[in-house]
């Protein structure tokens, strides 16, 4: 059966154009104007991949709320954000409630359909058996490739897809400086490579959630970062 996605957008127009491209790459897809119709729907069928708008009608942050919803009720349940407003505040937040990525609507559409694939085989390989050729352990770090997994001081983090792929480029070979540039190559994403240093403080956010002490990701001026344990 095909993979089910649900575009939570009160534009008619936008939403039927992002329906239409998903069809055509075999994805079955629902449409919903609202949060309440929103969480109506995931109530009687939970989809496997949730893409919202964050204004939604009147409620000018509708999508922040239901997204806020969503995770409390199903914890598992990919949700990227689909939306104009594209202030790193506005990003911030919508990965801080438990989204899993952000895309802007500018986003190419062969950029945001990688994505979004991405994001539904992690999930496949979250249900599959572990496979230890896949796992890198550096010191109290653990990270499962396959899986897209990451634990600190066993520990789980929550890292969104883009994160984990920067953390695994920066752990893969310790010690080795890797560039802006590197990074985004490695996240598979295409975007202004001033947005890592974003990345990178919340990923060091989350690690230090964990251990006040970290300080494993190191900034080396003017070249890059690296991971500096062994």
């Amino acid at each position: 059966m095909s993979q089910h996605i649900a575009i939570v957008e009160d534009e008619a127009a936008l939403a039927a154009n992002y329906r239409d491209a998903l069809q055509r790459h075999s994805y079955r897809v629902s449409l919903l104007a609202d949060r309440r119709s929103a969480l109506s729907a995931f109530q009687r069928q939970l989809p496997d991949l949730a893409i919202i708008d964050v204004t939604l009608g009147d409620e000018i942050e509708g999508g922040f709320e239901l997204c806020r919803e969503l995770r409390s009720r199903w914890a598992e349940l990919p949700i990227v954000f689909l939306t104009a407003r594209e202030s790193e505040l506005d990003v911030v937040s919508g990965l801080r409630l438990g989204a899993d990525d952000y895309f802007t609507k500018d986003i190419g559409l062969n950029e945001m359909l990688a994505r979004i694939a991405a994001l539904l085989r992690r999930v496949q390989a979250l249900r599959a058996p572990e496979r230890a050729e896949h796992v890198i352990e550096r010191g109290a770090l653990c990270l499962n490739g396959e899986r897209m997994t990451a634990a600190w001081r066993d520990t789980a983090l929550e890292l969104t897809v883009i994160e984990f792929r920067i953390l695994q480029e920066l752990a893969q070979r310790p010690g080795h400086v890797k560039s802006r540039q590197q990074l985004l190559d490695a996240a598979g994403v295409v975007q202004d490579d001033n947005t890592i240093t974003s990345h990178i403080k919340r990923i060091r956010r989350k690690f230090q959630d964990i251990d006040a002490q970290f300080a494993m990701i190191e900034t080396v001026y003017g070249l890059g970062y690296r991971w500096s344990g062994a």
